[in-house]
């Protein structure tokens, strides 16, 4: 059902808050446009609407008065979130409907099909894209993480602002894939598979699930709620309820035990080990405050296929990267993890605690190896400085156009929004603080994933010595290169250009255990444009890498 016809369409909209004029008729951005049919959108249990979308490609531009060219029919829609139901720009749960009410599979910008979506509205992270970037950091470590896509929204004839269309966690083959539980699969190996759980606030409807028997903190009597998210609770059968039950309290009690770290009996039995390791390393590189206690997922496939716990998928990033006033959210430095795992930092309104095994598994030194490990490998492949901070620019860069119009409805900048720590006059000094804050937080990782040793004793193959990426890379006219050691060791670094001719001595001393960084100016050494090569020795240990100067 299509309500704009004219040629030319400038919707102006007058916020009853902010009382802002935005006119809107184009967008490089795909626009979302919906009818309500004269209704309010709730809280809960979504109501019947129409849905279209102008969607001429990427890279094309899209205009109001377009045809709705890539969907067009019906939806359910309802609010979403819970602190967020306060503020003035909403998100919105819907679910893709056909003319009867029931849920149809559809697919939405190149998105496997599905009839669940999420458009989530940023209000309180000025910078848009907290979420999309927390996102993308995590598909590159080759976990699942939802899809995601920027559009612009208008819901009866009202200009809303930039918003993102996000998957919402679901078993599915292209989401999280674990196979499909039916009431039906009640015994034998079909019993075992697959689940969601999660740990959450109880908003919305259809919730239910079991209190842990184990407390968070031996000083309070609250206990952990482990929520069904699949099956719904309206679905799952007793006999699910009761096997996915006793597998969590299976785990909880031997993370209980004395024994808790052996290989055979402890953790290693119940969970995959590299999951929660990627968990906690995407959720601590953004110090994501709803992790582990809130927006926190688990899934569990049939013993057939794997026995094991998984962490994930990810989820709810607004309050990440230093946007948050609690918690010392704001520090760039500190285990997040191990904050809330302190009884001493828990304020005395807060109702949501972190699981006691959480901060156990995390400090067992087996799990620590993986865990630097793991760092070093990310750091040298896809969460190198210049990939992340081009990551930002191209998110900031599509948004260019859209956010001005966002800022215009909603005129937050230089404002106080619940929980702001970083308030910035301008878009521009929030994406500073977000590089900034991000940069300084991987400095201080690095620091502690490459240089702490205590208690652990390192083979010669362990990463003695790490040579990262320069950044950035082409150049013009300075780069950084940053290097790590273990061990007191000499150091020597040298520059030559392509043919193997020595260039530069960049560094040539000794080195104590510790991350450094150089800097490289090709204007100091009169270089020309072209490709070089840096060369690391340090005992017997030589790496190189190339880097472009472009003039």
């Amino acid at each position: 059902m299509k309500t704009i016809l004219s040629l030319f369409i400038a919707i102006t909209l007058i916020d009853f808050c902010f009382a802002q004029n935005v006119n809107f008729s184009s967008s490089n951005l795909p626009i979302i446009v919906i009818n309500t049919l004269g209704q309010e959108i709730p809280n809960e249990y979504k109501i019947n609407a129409r849905m279209g979308i102008i969607f001429n490609g990427d890279g094309n531009r899209n205009y109001l008065n377009d045809p709705f060219n890539h969907y067009n029919g019906w939806i359910g829609i309802e609010l979403r979130g819970s602190s967020s139901l306060t503020f003035p720009k909403k998100s919105y749960a819907v679910e893709t409907r056909d003319s009867t009410g029931n849920d149809i599979n559809v697919s939405l910008f190149g998105f496997p099909s599905e009839s669940d979506w999420v458009f989530l509205g940023p209000y309180n992270d000025k910078t848009l894209i907290r979420d999309a970037l927390a996102y993308k950091l995590a598909r590159e470590m080759g976990r699942y993480a939802s899809r995601f896509k920027f559009f612009e929204l208008v819901i009866n004839n009202e200009y809303k602002g930039v918003y993102l269309l996000l998957e919402k966690i679901k078993r599915d083959a292209n989401r999280v894939n674990i196979k499909k539980l039916t009431p039906s699969d009640t015994t034998g190996d079909a019993l075992t598979g697959g689940y969601i759980i999660k740990i959450d606030k109880l908003d919305g409807e259809n919730n239910d699930g079991w209190y842990s028997n184990f407390k968070p903190f031996p000083q309070i009597n609250a206990k952990i709620f482990y929520q069904y998210h699949y099956p719904k609770p309206d679905e799952i059968v007793e006999v699910q309820k009761n096997y996915i039950k006793s597998f969590i309290y299976s785990f909880e009690s031997a993370m209980n035990s004395p024994y808790y770290s052996d290989s055979i009996v402890g953790y290693p039995k119940y969970i995959d080990v590299n999951s929660f390791v990627d968990y906690i390393l995407v959720n601590e590189l953004v110090k994501n405050i709803d992790a582990y206690r809130l927006s926190t997922f688990f899934y569990k496939d049939r013993d057939s296929r794997n026995p094991k716990l998984f962490a994930g998928p990810v989820w709810d990033f607004n309050l990440a990267f230093g946007n948050c006033d609690y918690y010392q959210a704001y520090n760039s430095s500190q285990w997040y993890l191990e904050h809330v795992s302190d009884y001493s930092n828990i304020p005395v309104w807060e109702n949501f605690f972190i699981p006691f095994w959480w901060k156990k598994i995390f400090n067992d030194q087996n799990f620590q190896k993986k865990f630097r490990q793991r760092w070093i490998e990310l750091r040298n492949t896809v969460w190198i400085n210049e990939k992340i901070i081009q990551t930002i620019d191209s998110l900031v860069n599509l948004l260019e156009e859209s956010r001005v119009r966002n800022f215009q409805k909603w005129p937050v900048l230089g404002q106080y929004i619940w929980p702001n720590y970083y308030v910035g006059q301008t878009y521009e000094d929030e994406i500073n603080y977000l590089k900034n804050w991000l940069l300084n937080r991987i400095i201080w990782m690095d620091l502690q994933l490459l240089t702490d040793v205590e208690n652990e004793k390192f083979s010669e193959n362990d990463f003695e010595v790490v040579l990262y990426q320069n950044y950035p890379n082409p150049f013009n006219p300075i780069t950084n290169i940053r290097y790590s050691i273990k061990k007191t060791n000499h150091v020597l670094i040298k520059l030559f250009d392509v043919i193997g001719n020595e260039v530069a001595v960049l560094v040539d001393e000794i080195k104590n255990p510790g991350v450094y960084e150089i800097q490289l100016n090709a204007t100091k050494f009169n270089l020309s444009s072209g490709t070089y090569v840096y060369q690391l020795k340090s005992g017997e240990f030589t790496k190189t890498n190339k880097c472009i100067l472009l003039k």
